[in-house]
This record gives structure tokens, C-alpha cells and sequence, in this order.
């Protein structure tokens, strides 16, 4: 896994928010609904969201929560299903991020970043980009895509049973 900027504390002190971002009619880029739904089927006691990746929509669905786990495919040049993490509490995620070929309106690096200037951050907000490769309309998850899903949504339920702690160094 890739080691970008290493998390703030502890992910997970209260019942989560866990947004999963991204179309299913785009290959690689349904990664963050993938991981979501792999953690219904997990059983994971969160709050479990989906998302297109709207900024405004995103905005308010973590208006009142003080954890915060998106969930998005990336294209920053890394090998496909290379897993970053960002604490986007701690600083602003890394330009490479930020306008990334997706189906949404704008990148949710740029939602996080005008949340930021609006002061409308949540308390603690984790960002997992999964590296995707494929985005072409009617494509399906690539298989190192698909392997990350499932490394993204073990990690996450991991940290919610053990309610935040022992989070492994990046």
C-alpha cells in the first residue's frame, strides 16, 4: 500500500460516516461504492452511504458527523490498484489529486478543498483513493482494482470492531 500522508489519530472513535464515491457504469471508477457495499456485506456497524461524487451532496451528508471515511477511485499515475490515504483534516490533498478524469462534476479533492475554505470540514475525515486504471463506460472493476476493494473495505471494518485503534502505520 502506498504511503502518502500518514492519518492524524485514531479513524474510527464513533459510529462512522463511510461514503463510497463513484459510477457503476465506469469501470474503475464504482471502486468507492464497491468497497461500500463489500462492508454491508461485512456487517460493518457504520453509517454506509453511496455517492456520485457531488460536492454539495457530499457536504451535507457529513454536516453533523464527527468521522468521516470517503472512499474514491483515483488516476494520479500510480499503478492501478496502488491504495493511498489521506488525513484531509491535517492538510490539503495532494494536487496530483485533484482533477482527476471521473463522472463527477468536479474532483472530490476540489469538494474537500471548498469545504475547507467554507469551514464546513468534518472533525476527522479520512480519504482512501483506490488507483484505477479503466474508466470507460459499460467496463467492469479491473482485477487490481477489485483486490484493492476488498484490502480498502477489510482495513476499514478492522478499524470499526477494534473502534478506532491500533491503526497500522503508513
Amino acid at each position: 500500500m502506498d504511503a502518502d500522508i500518514g492519518p492524524g489519530g485514531d479513524l474510527l472513535s464513533a459510529r462512522a460516516l463511510i461514503v463510497g464515491i463513484g459510477n457503476d457504469m465506469r469501470g474503475d471508477d464504482a471502486a468507492g461504492l464497491l468497497v461500500v457495499r463489500r462492508l454491508r456485506e461485512l456487517g460493518v456497524d457504520a453509517d454506509l452511504r453511496e455517492c456520485d461524487g457531488d460536492g454539495a451532496e457530499m457536504m451535507e451528508l457529513w454536516r453533523d458527523a464527527e468521522e468521516v471515511v470517503l472512499i474514491d477511485s483515483v488516476h494520479s499515475g500510480s499503478p492501478p490498484g496502488t491504495i493511498h490515504r489521506f488525513d484531509a483534516c491535517e492538510q490539503p490533498i495532494p494536487a496530483a489529486f485533484r482533477h482527476n478524469p471521473s463522472t463527477h462534476l468536479f474532483s472530490v479533492a476540489e469538494a474537500i478543498e471548498l469545504a475547507r475554505s467554507l469551514l464546513r470540514l468534518p472533525p476527522r475525515l479520512t480519504v482512501y483513493g483506490i488507483e484505477g486504471a479503466q474508466f470507460g463506460v459499460g467496463a467492469d472493476a479491473s482485477p487490481r482494482v477489485a483486490a484493492a476493494v476488498d484490502t480498502v473495505a477489510a482495513e476499514i471494518a478492522l478499524f470499526v470492531a477494534q473502534g478506532g485503534e491500533n491503526r497500522p502505520s503508513r
